[in-house]
């Protein structure tokens, strides 16, 4: 690609979200997407492969139509309200069409079906954009209007998010499609609490994108992306694979690991707001998740790789060193004990 190019499209998809969050007009919002949509697109495409054009057009598809759908959403609030003031979401239908079409955009269930095998025709670094970046400025236009939103709806939507991202990935190979149901039920968690508390939302994504950061980080390093290649993985570099196994405990949610303190704070706030089925069901929700969790650990560090094998060995494995990772894996799995400053923060 023209290194001109890259540059202009990198830094749109940098300016698209800082537009959508700094905005307080529902069109400069609208417009900060837009902007975001046309600079990931020639990125997706970019390896020349038929899976990453397909990933590209499924990707626009999906998003044009989320677009289209705001877009009728904010044009419906404003003939009711007279402005287009972010904060003036007054129209039961607007709100409900909004609450789709960002649900839609984020890859919630039940608009989910395009997010999976968009990353699984991407590359590793472009399932990590998707998987965080692109997720910032919908879930801000959600926490802006959060008042104005149906509770019933974005509980129905995160329960389901949750038992699809967990159901979903029960019978998966491919580690990035892996990594897309473990998005979805990560976004099911913080569009649960979203109407209660934004505080504990952005908390809930702060630590999944550190988790998955790391998570997505070390599988480039150690080049695996299907369970047959994770298996030898432990002999590339030993210390890196035992880290991956508690970052992906990290994920699952077990204490005392990063990735338990959103839960238990969510399931917390839950049960002060006298909705103790909700939080037992997405407890017992999150069990799903935690079998595959649980089988890729097993995989990279517990079982030994077959004798025979249909996939080229390294002799040799370069020592690429990475001083960012020790600093990550840090953040994505012992974060637990810092809680309360964490929570004075956000």
């Amino acid at each position: 690609m023209n290194p001109h190019a890259n540059m202009i499209i990198i830094s749109s998809l940098i300016l698209g979200p800082v537009i959508t969050i700094m905005s307080n007009h529902w069109i400069m919002a609208w417009m900060g997407l837009e902007i975001n949509m046309l600079a990931i697109i020639p990125l997706i495409a970019k390896q020349h492969h038929p899976r990453a054009i397909e990933a590209s057009i499924k990707y626009f598809l999906t998003q044009a139509a989320a677009s289209s759908l705001l877009l009728f959403a904010i044009i419906n609030n404003t003939w009711n309200s007279g402005q287009f003031d972010i904060t003036q979401l007054t129209n039961t239908m607007s709100s409900t069409m909004m609450t789709a079409a960002l649900a839609m955009k984020l890859g919630l269930a039940p608009f989910h079906y395009w997010f999976p095998e968009t990353l699984q025709g991407t590359t590793t670094m472009m399932t990590l954009i998707l998987t965080t970046w692109q997720k910032l400025a919908p879930l801000a236009l959600l926490m802006m209007v959060n008042q104005s939103l149906n509770t019933p709806l974005l509980m129905s939507l995160s329960l389901l998010s949750m038992l699809v991202g967990g159901w979903g990935g029960l019978n998966q190979t491919q580690l990035r499609k892996i990594m897309a149901f473990s998005s979805i039920a990560h976004l099911g968690w913080m569009v649960m609490i979203l109407t209660l508390s934004v505080k504990l939302t952005l908390l809930t994504f702060y630590t999944y994108i550190a988790m998955t950061t790391t998570m997505l980080l070390m599988m480039k390093l150690l080049e695996i992306n299907k369970m047959s290649t994770v298996m030898t993985s432990w002999t590339k570099l030993p210390t890196l694979n035992t880290m991956m196994m508690l970052n992906l405990m990290s994920l699952a949610g077990l204490p005392p690991l990063t990735g338990f303190m959103p839960k238990w704070l969510i399931m917390q706030e839950l049960t002060k707001n006298h909705m103790v089925t909700m939080a037992t069901l997405a407890a017992i929700i999150s069990l799903l998740s935690l079998f595959f969790y649980l089988r890729i650990t097993y995989y990279s560090t517990i079982t030994l790789p077959p004798n025979t094998t249909n996939y080229p060995q390294h002799w040799r494995h370069k020592n690429n060193q990475k001083p960012y990772l020790p600093l990550m894996i840090v953040t994505s799995s012992l974060l637990t004990p810092i809680m309360p400053t964490l929570m004075t923060i956000t």
